[in-house]
């Protein structure tokens, strides 16, 4: 690895290591045999194929922001961390894209295309420290994934590494796809078909006009009203956000955002476009929140004041941490008409385990993210916050939902896959690893709760697993 990347590159003090042994969520750790930073796509293609040549399993790093457990390291393996490799290598404001390398932090490529009058739409609340890597690995999302899309909709061509070492792309950059959508299947599969080394990325005009609307209620309920009304009507806002009483605690806590005193939810709707739409888009919603019974509603058109509101929903996850010694981040998805249901349905599981959860969600989508706080000092209380953390999830299933909307399944979620697929299902989803992963080195044990040897024929199995039965480890 060392004549690879250069011996400064290379990580093998066992101190040192343990800084990559997780990612965002603390509650999976593993400690990686080696880390590697590269700095070109060479050098990961060179680490890459040296690791198949020796049937050693590998995982890519980004910023480690990930909240699933995708980036944890396999402890016999190498970690290949790809946050030295940020450079935005071009901008074509023309063709209205970029090329960027993995490590470039999300929010960096808006900043870096804003002189164009450009920005990158895909904006996760960890904006400013996830990369872009990362956001193509999870299709990660964000507040305004509502009316812009996912990662997978603003990603034009990828230079990868194969799990082989192979340096190849997929997609020419114009988003036009013949053929199978490789790109497609790449973005999203969280680490477990290669590795991204360019990103092109599709860039959006800024634009002409943007409002932001918060209101205050009562009652989850009452927002939930608000946002159905919305929908109903035919607006298609460029977010709707909502923040329960307690997630509103943390953030003012945090960040001193100014949400209404006493507020049970806040609502946070903006709308973005040409000046004259979204000013009739303005006076309907501000109609509807009120006529939902909105005790409070400001509108900010100001950049400046805009972003200050924006503080406490994109806070909310780190400030609960002032609330609570440990907590875990679920990420549940459900349809949009089922949101009240299901939100009384966490406030009760909730009351049922003793367990306080925050609850801060992409409300125009459906896509959940309850906060379940606990002390990790105690491990009934631990045990009391995964079981209510599961129950969450299987709440979302029962309504029609998912289990992840941005987040991922990584090795948090693998074990629910089976309620969510068929064995059938799940062997289909196997079949695409294994054409590009034969040897299943490439981020292994992750989103599959018991993955396949590739070569297997797929169905039920009997006996002891083929591999165990030839005396080989499965990673």
């Amino acid at each position: 690895m060392t004549d690879i990347c250069g011996a400064p590159n290379v990580i093998t003090d066992p101190l040192e290591l343990r800084t990559y042994e997780c990612d965002g969520l603390t509650s999976h750790r593993a400690t990686p045999a080696l880390v590697v930073l590269p700095s070109t796509a060479e050098e990961v293609a060179g680490v890459v194929a040296l690791c198949a040549e020796h049937g050693v399993p590998f995982v890519a790093r980004g910023s480690g922001t990930g909240l699933s457990g995708g980036a944890v390291p396999h402890s016999e393996g190498v970690l290949i961390v790809m946050s030295r490799m940020r450079r935005v290598l071009e901008v074509d404001p023309v063709a209205r894209r970029a090329v960027v390398e993995p490590g470039v932090t999300n929010l960096s490529v808006t900043e870096a295309v804003r002189s164009y009058g450009l920005f990158y739409a895909p904006d996760p609340s960890s904006q400013v420290v996830c990369s872009v890597g990362g956001n193509v690995a999870e299709n990660s999302g964000g507040a305004h994934c509502l009316k812009h899309g996912f990662t997978v909709n603003h990603v034009l061509g990828l230079e990868i590494v194969t799990p082989s070492g192979e340096l190849t792309w997929l997609g020419d950059g114009t988003g036009v796809v013949s053929g199978y959508d490789l790109l497609g299947a790449f973005t999203g599969s969280e680490g477990t078909l290669g590795i991204a080394t360019k990103i092109i990325v599709k860039l959006t005009p800024a634009p002409e006009a943007v409002h932001l609307v918060l209101a205050a209620y009562d009652s989850l309920e009452a927002g939930g009203r608000a946002v159905s009304d919305i929908i109903g009507a035919g607006i298609v806002p460029a977010a709707i956000e909502m923040m329960d009483a307690l997630s509103i605690e943390a953030a003012e806590a945090a960040v001193h955002c100014g949400y209404p005193e006493g507020a049970a939810a806040v609502l946070l709707v903006e709308l973005d476009g040409p000046a004259a739409e979204v000013e009739a888009e303005l006076a309907t919603v501000h109609s509807l929140c009120e006529k939902a019974g909105a005790r409070e509603i400001r509108a900010a058109d100001d950049p400046v004041e805009r972003a200050g509101i924006w503080a406490g929903r994109k806070s909310a996850f780190a400030a609960v941490g002032r609330l609570s010694p440990a907590y875990i981040v679920q990420d549940g998805v459900v349809p949009r008409t089922a949101l009240g249901d299901v939100l009384a349905r966490i406030w009760a599981l909730s009351q049922e385990a003793g367990i306080r959860v925050a609850n801060v969600f992409h409300a125009g989508d459906g896509n959940l993210h309850p906060l379940v706080l606990y002390d990790d000092a105690s491990a009934a209380e631990t045990e009391a916050a995964e079981v209510l953390s599961g129950a969450i999830l299987d709440t979302c299933i029962e309504y029609g939902g998912s289990i992840t909307g941005e987040h991922g399944v990584g090795i948090d979620k693998s074990k629910y896959m089976p309620k969510m697929f068929s064995p059938a299902d799940l062997d289909t989803m196997q079949l695409v690893r294994c054409a590009f992963d034969p040897a299943n080195l490439c981020n292994p044990g992750k989103i599959f709760p018991t993955p396949r040897l590739c070569g297997e024929v797929p169905g039920p199995r009997r006996g002891a697993h083929p591999a165990a039965a030839a005396g080989v480890e499965i990673f």
